[in-house]
């Protein structure tokens, strides 16, 4: 991979001190600069796009006005922070940005010490910055600086609440910086963007108020006059605002909004809120892929296009000579509306992901059953719960790493009273270049020992929609776990006549001797090949696609157990607590004492690559299935001779 060039003063800047050695003049210049780089390199690598586009002038603000790392910036969730990376001594490795073995597509602590706080999820950058604001102050250093860029998209979740409850009272050196596009990955919903939309603060006003503010400070009582004109300040603002003021309400000084692709103008701003005591919060008004048309027009198409012609704008696509398998979150998006077209109770539930997860075909039919209620997993479940309580047949759709940050609410609200809310998990295993942020490694592990909750996972496209279609008929009683991956299934012709599936039971894929293969979800694809392979080398191993995690198929294991002294179990998900687990525990709760290898994700953090890349450094793909069986007949060989 090929270097990216860049312009005449970004490729002066290797890390933020040559950035301060530069005039506020040539501000402007770095900022188009590092805006061609950005588009010139995901052009030809790919990655996100749109996000760090918007965000250009701050980042170049940023590390113009503050001493990092000594000061230290948290970005939230990530997406947006490439020109970040650049300015920070990664500009020349760029390229290899979200490729195996190359730079995470996320801030990473471990990558660079610019790196304040490791990200990808979002909603954590206020608690994390203000829980380094506070050591800071413990430790009794007054002039470090800490700030938290966050997205209105982001916002919408508890968390960021929470920490600016907190931060309101906590006297810290916080810096918030908002960054309000409008948009997370589809566009924002929810009655806070409403209130970003309304909000105004005249710059006058805030100049008036920072120069008086700074003369109180000057008095024999400053304590006393400030506190009297914050009381003056709240009544004037009573009098010519349409609403009081959420984040003052919380204890923040409020600035803003300013226009945050003014890189001169975002610099002076962020140099007087430096030398402002205790928390602030700066509202900044972007738009997501600011500087590519195209981008600034479709935002949520470029917020990860993949690479393109700059020029043209042309996405590149593989061209198609056959007729493609679709993707898992296509066949759960038109799925869940043939079943809602027969059944008027169901319900389809998302956080902020339509398009990914492809609600968004059902929100364009039937808009009133089909719900975005923003990054909010928690409430997400439990609102599905409180529908559930109604009759409402809910398909709560959420991905797999986000479901864990919802896990209390299936405990508490959902299995606890037995309410038959469906999990649809997508992006479910190894995701690829999201890296370990992403990856749904857990989600067999962490539900399967939930009571009172089913967990499956579809082998193919078939199977997802039977499952789909079993979860939501009357005799379901309980909640219902559905997990299945990110990316292409195996069958072009999947839309087939919906049948029901006994509850936790399994199939036999192909019948054999010796070695039987246990797989669950769409892994048993990879098992299929290996098979296939193996047959050719005159070796018969069976296969057996279990489908239910819980509850297991006791009759098809006890088949299993009876003919095969040898067993491998394959899972795209943690080999600690998950499918082959649950196997070898009811093996020996029945007397069942085979040699069994467990394949799946390894007890460890896997780093990011194409999922087939993943597949085979985790062992689990069709040749490390293979090379496992026949270890086992090598095994069996050696044995007999």
């Amino acid at each position: 991979m090929q270097e990216t060039p860049a312009g005449p003063l970004l490729s002066q800047i290797d890390i933020p001190a040559d950035l301060r050695q530069l005039d506020k003049s040539q501000l402007p210049q770095v900022a188009n600069e590092l805006r061609q780089f950005i588009i010139d390199t995901v052009s030809v690598h790919g990655g996100h796009f749109g996000a760090s586009l918007g965000v250009v002038e701050l980042s170049v603000a940023l590390h113009y006005v503050f001493n990092t790392p000594d000061d230290q910036l948290v970005w939230d969730v990530g997406h947006q922070a490439y020109g970040h990376k650049i300015l920070t001594g990664r500009r020349r490795n760029f390229h290899t940005n979200r490729k195996y073995g190359g730079l995470s597509g996320f801030p990473k602590r471990s990558e660079s010490v610019y790196d304040a706080f490791g990200v990808g999820h979002s909603s954590t950058s206020i608690s994390a910055a203000l829980g380094m604001a506070i050591a800071s102050k413990l430790q009794g250093n007054t002039t470090r600086q800490h700030v938290a860029i966050i997205g209105d998209g982001a916002m919408t979740a508890g968390l960021p609440f929470e920490a600016l409850n907190h931060a309101g009272v906590s006297g810290t050196n916080l810096i918030v910086v908002l960054n309000d596009n409008n948009m997370s990955i589809d566009q924002n919903v929810g009655a806070l963007k409403e209130y970003l939309t309304q909000i105004s603060t005249s710059p006058l006003w805030n100049k008036m108020r920072d120069d008086v503010w700074k003369i109180l400070g000057k008095g024999p009582k400053p304590e006393y006059t400030r506190d009297m004109a914050a009381k003056i300040e709240a009544s004037v603002k009573g009098v010519f605002s349409k609403s009081s003021n959420l984040f003052e309400a919380l204890g923040m000084r409020y600035f803003g909004p300013i226009d945050g692709h003014n890189v001169t103008g975002l610099a002076d701003t962020l140099e007087q809120l430096k030398n402002l005591p205790g928390p602030k919060l700066l509202h900044i008004k972007t738009v997501k892929g600011k500087g590519y048309e195209l981008a600034e027009k479709d935002q949520t198409l470029w917020h990860a296009p993949g690479t393109f012609d700059k020029i043209t704008g042309i996405i590149n696509k593989k061209p198609v000579t056959k007729p493609e398998p679709p993707k898992y979150q296509d066949v759960f998006g038109h799925t869940i509306v043939e079943l809602a077209q027969q059944n008027p109770k169901i319900m389809g539930i998302t956080p902020a992901m339509p398009s990914g997860c492809s609600l968004k075909y059902m929100m364009e039919v039937m808009p009133d059953r089909a719900l975005d209620v923003g990054i909010a997993e928690q409430h997400a479940v439990t609102l599905s719960a409180g529908l559930a309580t109604q009759g409402m047949t809910v398909f709560c759709n959420i991905y797999s790493s986000f479901m864990q940050r919802a896990y209390d609410m299936v405990i508490h609200d959902v299995a606890i009273q037995k309410l038959p809310v469906i999990f649809c998990l997508d992006r479910a295993g190894l995701v690829g270049d999201d890296g370990p942020t992403h990856h749904g490694c857990y989600d067999l592990a962490f539900m399967r020992c939930v009571p009172n909750l089913i967990v499956a996972a579809p082998m193919n496209e078939q199977e997802l929609r039977n499952m789909m279609y079993t979860a939501q008929l009357p005799e379901n009683k309980l909640p219902y776990s559905i997990r299945y991956p990110r990316g292409q299934g195996v069958m072009p012709e999947w839309r087939t006549p919906f049948e029901a599936i006994e509850t936790g039971t399994g199939r036999v894929i192909r019948e054999g001797e010796d070695v039987a293969i246990l797989t669950i979800g769409h892994p048993g694809n990879f098992a299929v090949d290996a098979c296939e392979t193996l047959v050719t080398e005159g070796l018969n191993p069976a296969h057996y696609d279990l489908r239910f995690v819980k509850p297991l198929d006791g009759v098809l294991l006890d088949q299993i157990g009876r003919k095969f002294r040898k067993i491998i179990t394959v899972e795209d998900g943690t080999v600690v607590g998950g499918f082959g687990s649950a196997v070898l525990e009811w093996l020996n709760e029945h007397g069942y004492h085979p040699q069994v290898e467990i394949l799946g994700i390894p007890d460890q953090l896997v780093e990011h690559g194409t999922p087939a890349q993943l597949h085979q450094e985790c062992g689990y793909d069709a040749a490390g299935i293979a090379r496992t069986v026949r270890q086992f007949y090598g095994a069996e060989v050696s044995a007999n001779a």
